[in-house]
């Protein structure tokens, strides 16, 4: 299976099996009597059969020899031996049709052993020929909530009535403890999946199946890795066309969470930066914890997106109001002030001598109705897109008995309300219970609370759209000596240059271009030109580039002494802000669009936006919106503004430049792009041509 591989593979006969086998049935087996038991228990209706070659009889309930022995093959056969029997089980099944299997034992192309990776192999090799579906191995199964069919080793989930949730997580021991925490907060799950090592069934596959399934509304995701990108991002697209939302955690964000993951899945882990362009691109929420993963699954569950991004808060505590403004700046989240309307509809709810104001702090506690008028006062103010309100639910023994009074706030208004505690409680059955009766969530802890906001308005920019298709690479002639006419025809603006051999050749080349200069080393083997003291900027006469030339082919050849030399590159001295633009395809997910802070900061400040291509100019707009650099172009404390239209064309124009001629390029890099009041200039383009074309 490569990254390009689109095929979608269905694991119904698995979710919807109709009849089972479980082979490996053993009362002394742990796993295998708890899925048994799951069955009978909870009133999964199929045919249920027990294998196990040496004994006749298991849980008083007759038991084949062989999977061979059936009399009719069964959908699905969860395969719950040692690793060493695992070919023989699968052979088998495949020998009587048996549609899919779930392989839970670990040792079978993961770890260091030489018999796992031979097992792997094998795996490997079976899965491409054979029609039977396979999930995991190293994995813990699966409930199908709906169907009742619970083949995970877990009782305690069992008894969850079904809901909207669908789950598909690549660790199969944070999948039950996840679920556990979520239920407890009153989510409600339609498939839970632990895929394992993905050997055959993988997340595209579930991902799309879910996409499918009509009484699922959310997708959760815990991702170790994508091991087919272009089929993930089919079936995300898919989701994000169908309004599903999904919600997703990622680890490899670090080097050594990447090598982890790598040493115990074998999973591709990619480039974590361009992960989260692929998430922008399909609507995926990414989150950062699992518990921050519960909160916005919680949120979603209120049904509603937002219009807008701005938040309006309803609280009876200035400690809240000023964690929760702190957090704001933190999070990025909006919070606009209430209109003069809108306070004066508030200022009877209000301790006197409080101003009401957004966040609203009350001063003082509140009924379920003040509380209910409050908020809706605070939605039909036409500056809020989504009402916050501050309130814990009620304990062991208590009872709102007026929770119709947050009903009526739901039908007054088509906002997202959502209400949260200060800090993470426990909350028992009768707070889930008035969680139910209210029709909103409560959410846990107000930094969560912010993300999770941000989530909702994240998505609704791009519920219900299709995402942009790349186009294939068209052919191209792009050589080295036609790319800087090639990338002005494109609007991309090189500075006045001249190229000259010789130190004299240098001088007089600066001459003709006009005082003062930069003066640059010639050479593909030396990339980062200033490192290696190949850069000489305001040289303002010939002496001073006489000088600095034979200084920098000494400085060049003490940092690399065996890079070949071409010459030096002259430019007309540029002024205005640095910046970057840059295009590559990252092996997973294909093309990408870097812009940012540039020059030596790029590095240090990482002030930069990745987007996959294509790209249109609302895109460009929104990943410079997003920079501290927007507030540079703007004209930060006295300086002039720049020329930010230009620098957005500019990026504009090398996305569509590299679409064009990735077949010739790697990668393309403008580095600066100097912009002034004037317009962008490319002063530095550095090229990584493809190896054919080198």
């Amino acid at each position: 299976m490569t990254p390009s591989d689109v095929s979608i593979r269905s694991p119904v006969s698995l979710l919807r099996a109709a009849s089972v086998a479980i082979v490996g049935a053993s009362e002394r087996a742990r796993w295998a009597s708890q899925i048994f038991a799951n069955l009978r228990q909870f009133g999964y209706g199929g045919r249920i059969v027990l294998i196990n070659p040496r004994q006749p009889t298991v849980f008083g309930e007759p038991c084949l020899p062989s999977l061979r022995d059936l009399s009719e093959p069964v959908d699905h056969a969860m395969v719950i031996v040692p690793a060493p029997h695992v070919p023989d089980v699968l052979s088998d099944a495949e020998a009587v049709g048996v549609k899919s299997a779930t392989v839970y034992a670990a040792s079978v192309g993961d770890g260091d052993s030489e018999a796992s990776w031979t097992r792997g192999a094998w795996l490997k090799n079976f899965v491409a020929r054979s029609r039977l579906r396979v999930s995991g191995p190293n994995c813990m199964g699966s409930y199908s909530y709906r169907e009742k069919l619970f083949a995970y080793p877990n009782t305690e989930l069992c008894t969850v009535p079904p809901g909207p949730v669908g789950g598909v997580f690549q660790s199969g021991g944070t999948l039950q403890f996840w679920l556990k925490s979520a239920a407890e907060r009153g989510l409600r799950f339609s498939y839970a999946v632990s895929s394992g090592n993905e050997a055959d069934l993988d997340l595209a596959d579930f991902l799309d199946f879910l996409v499918d399934d009509p009484h699922t509304r959310q997708i959760v995701l815990f991702i170790e890795g994508i091991r087919r990108p272009q089929a993930f991002m089919h079936a995300a697209g898919r989701a994000l066309a169908a309004g599903k939302p999904v919600l997703a955690i990622k680890t490899g964000a670090t080097v050594r969470s990447r090598s982890a993951a790598r040493s115990h899945t074998g999973a591709i882990g990619g480039d974590y930066a361009a992960y989260l362009a692929m998430c922008e691109r399909y609507g995926i929420v990414n989150c950062r914890s699992l518990d921050e993963l519960l909160e916005t699954t919680l949120a979603f569950q209120c049904g509603r997106l937002p219009k807008g991004p701005r938040l309006g808060f309803v609280t009876t505590s200035g400690g809240t109001v000023d964690l929760l403004l702190d957090y704001a700046e933190s999070e990025g989240a909006i919070i606009p002030e209430f209109s003069a309307a809108t306070n004066a509809a508030l200022l009877p709810y209000v301790q006197e001598g409080i101003a009401p104001k957004n966040p609203l702090d009350t001063g003082i506690p509140t009924n379920l109705k003040d509380a209910a008028d409050q908020i809706e006062i605070v939605a039909r103010d036409p500056a809020v897109d989504i009402v916050g309100w501050a309130a814990p639910l009620p304990g062991k023994g208590d009872n709102w008995k007026d929770v119709h009074e947050l009903r009526r706030v739901l039908a007054a208004t088509d906002k997202p309300v959502i209400a949260f505690g200060r800090m993470i409680h426990q909350m028992p059955p009768e707070g889930i219970a008035v969680q139910d009766q209210a029709g909103f969530p409560f959410l846990q802890g107000q930094q969560p609370l912010l993300r999770a906001l941000n989530a909702l308005w994240f998505y609704a920019q791009r519920a219900g759209r299709a995402p942009a298709v790349l186009p294939p690479a068209p052919p191209s002639d792009l050589t080295p000596d036609n790319l800087e006419a090639t990338l002005a025809r494109y609007g991309i603006t090189p500075p006045q240059s001249r190229s000259a051999n010789g130190a004299a050749a240098t001088a007089e080349a600066a001459a003709a271009i006009g005082f003062p200069v930069a003066l640059k080393i010639r050479s593909a083997d030396i990339v980062h030109k200033t490192e290696a003291g190949g850069v000489k900027l305001n040289l303002r006469s010939r002496q001073e580039v006489l000088d600095a030339a034979d200084a920098m082919l000494e400085a060049a050849h003490a940092a690399h002494p065996k890079a070949r030399i071409d010459g030096f590159l002259v430019q007309q001295m540029m002024s205005g802000i640095e910046t970057i633009v840059g295009a590559h395809s990252d092996p997973l997910y294909g093309p990408l669009l870097l812009v940012g802070a540039g020059g030596i900061m790029v590095e240090l400040v990482h002030d930069v936006a990745l987007r996959l291509l294509p790209l249109d100019a609302r895109d460009i707009t929104a990943m410079i919106d997003g920079l501290k650099l927007a507030h540079l172009l703007a004209g930060y404390r006295g300086r002039p503004a720049a020329n930010r239209a230009a620098l957005e064309a500019s990026a504009l124009a090398l996305g569509r430049f590299y679409l064009d001629h990735r077949a010739r390029i790697a990668e393309i890099e403008i580095n600066p792009l100097m912009v002034s009041a004037q317009g962008a200039v490319a002063v530095d383009v550095r090229v990584a041509w493809r190896e054919e074309n080198a």
